[in-house]
Formats: C-alpha cells, sequence, structure tokens
C-alpha cells in the first residue's frame, strides 16, 4: 500500500476465522489444553481474545467461561455466546475483570492470552509469515498495537528466534501503537522506567488496547529497547480519521485497528527509506456500536 509516499506492507490478520489475530495464539494455547485433558477454561479479555478462546473451545468441546468488562462491545458479546462459552459481564473496568477471573482461576484453568506462554508461541506465527511472505528476509520495521502486548511480544518472540537460527540478520525495529487515552506503556517508555506505572485511564474506542496495566510490561518495554523501537500514541479523532481512510481503500476494520494505521502514518512522517510492515488486527464488525 502507497502511503505518502511510502510503500507499506500491511499483514490482513482480520481474517481469521473469529476475525481478528487473536486466533494465531487461541489455536495453539487450545490444542495444548485439549493435550493435556483438560474440559474447561477461564479466560478474561476485552473482546476479541474471549472470541477466538471461546470458538477454539466449542471446536475442541471443552467447557468455556468467558469474563468480560460490561462495556464491551454488542458484536464481540454475541459472538461469544454464539461459540457456547458463558459469558461473565463484570461491572467495572477490564482490570476488574482480569480479578474476578483470577478469582475463578484457582479452581478452573487459566486459558490467559496474557498470562499462558502457549498463546505467545501461536502470536510468533506471525513473525515467521513475515519473513517467509518477504522472501526470507527481515522487514526494516514493524508497527503494531499494544494492549497486553500478545501480539507483539509473538513477533518479538518469532523474529528472535530466527535470529538465533542464522535465518534473519537482526530482529526488526519494534513500534508500538497506544492511544492517547491509555498509554502506560508510552508514559514508561519516554520516562526511561523499566516497569508501567498506574496511569489516569480514559475512554477510548480502541478498546483492544485500552489495558492501564499491562501484565508484561517490563518484557515489551525490554523488547522495544532491544530492537531500537518505540511507542507512539494516537488520540481519538486519529483514530477515527484512519478508520474512515482506511474504509475508502477497502478495509472495514475496528477501532482499535484504526489506532494501529494512525500510528504507522504518524511513524511515517519521520522516516526516509524504510521497510515497513504493519497489519489490521480486527474486523469492523465487531465494534459497530463503538463507532
Amino acid at each position: 500500500m502507497e502511503w505518502n509516499g511510502h510503500r507499506v506492507f500491511l499483514k490482513i490478520d482480520y481474517l481469521f476465522p473469529t476475525g481478528s489475530y487473536k486466533d494465531r495464539g487461541a489455536t495453539v494455547l487450545i490444542s495444548k489444553v485439549k493435550e493435556l485433558g483438560i474440559k474447561k477454561v477461564v479466560e478474561d479479555s476485552s473482546g476479541n481474545a474471549g472470541c477466538a478462546i471461546a470458538a477454539y473451545c466449542a471446536r475442541a468441546r471443552i467447557g468455556c467461561e468467558i469474563y468480560v468488562p460490561e462495556a464491551t462491545s454488542p458484536g464481540k458479546l454475541a459472538q461469544i455466546r454464539a461459540y457456547g462459552a458463558n459469558l461473565k459481564r463484570i461491572e467495572g473496568s477490564r482490570e476488574r475483570a482480569a480479578e474476578v477471573t483470577m478469582e475463578a482461576a484457582s479452581r478452573i484453568y487459566y486459558a490467559s492470552h496474557c498470562w499462558n506462554p502457549f498463546f505467545l508461541h501461536g502470536t510468533k506465527t506471525f513473525a515467521f509469515e513475515i519473513w517467509e511472505q518477504m522472501g526470507w528476509k527481515a522487514p526494516h520495521v514493524i508497527v503494531l498495537p499494544v494492549g497486553h502486548g500478545t501480539l507483539f511480544l509473538g513477533t518479538y518472540l518469532g523474529f528472535k528466534e530466527l535470529k538465533e537460527a542464522g535465518m534473519v540478520k537482526r530482529i526488526p525495529r519494534l513500534v508500538a501503537v497506544q492511544s492517547a487515552s491509555c498509554a502506560p506503556l508510552y508514559q514508561a517508555f519516554k520516562k526511561g522506567w523499566n516497569e508501567t506505572r498506574p496511569i489516569e485511564k480514559r475512554e477510548t474506542m480502541a478498546e483492544g488496547i485500552a489495558i492501564a496495566e499491562p501484565i508484561r510490561g517490563r518484557q515489551i518495554l525490554e523488547a522495544i529497547r532491544e530492537t531500537d523501537g518505540e511507542v507512539l500514541t494516537v488520540t481519538e479523532k486519529e483514530i477515527g480519521v484512519a478508520m474512515t481512510e482506511m474504509g475508502i481503500k477497502g478495509h472495514f476494520i475496528e477501532p482499535t485497528s484504526a489506532a494501529t494505521i494512525a500510528g504507522l502514518k504518524k511513524y511515517l512522517k519521520h522516516i526516509k527509506k524504510e521497510f515497513v510492515v504493519s497489519t489490521l488486527t480486527g474486523m469492523g464488525l465487531k465494534a459497530t456500536g463503538k463507532m
């Protein structure tokens, strides 16, 4: 895709069966759960991960409880229910939903897309596919949305494994995009902290990255710094503009995915010639209410 004189490659991950990249992690995690003989799992999510875990549990005939914040998009709620999962809407924040799920996880297996390492070993396929599709080469830069960082860390893990195997010379520069309304990683990165600290979280259309307390914050910051990356923030207006622009280009994407494009546009303003890859992470039908 041509953007402001730059040629950018976009990986269209909203074409997975549940409409987001979260299928990458869910299929590996739930396959492992099935292998272990586990009969029921719990998961907390802002929507897309819950949809993916619910779908693959349905396919594996594993019982599933999904905990979501009450404000989750109606489309995602309907999708989770369609897979037969037991949906639990929790009053309060995304963080509160996680707290309630942790209580349930004391007695039921926690199929968490944030905590469970098998999920990250699914999302690392994003890196492997880019490497293959680009002719066995790594791009200079990858621009990704970051909330809990499951795609970001999976991408880092995949390219790190490729580097260790001698398949690429370097890990691409990793650029994280956050909503200006909820940007704990941006704050920590700019202030030189090794961990994220409490922030004042405001409402944002980009619910998929509205994570005030990323549990792998330290790992994300380490990956950014190791790859000479950076963190960018985008406003609600910039997200809306990006969503409209992508629609005109034929892509109906959810606000979280549009936030990535807004960050990509911002990044492209300050570079010369670089081989840049980004992604469209979720389809628009999931969040029509927020649009």
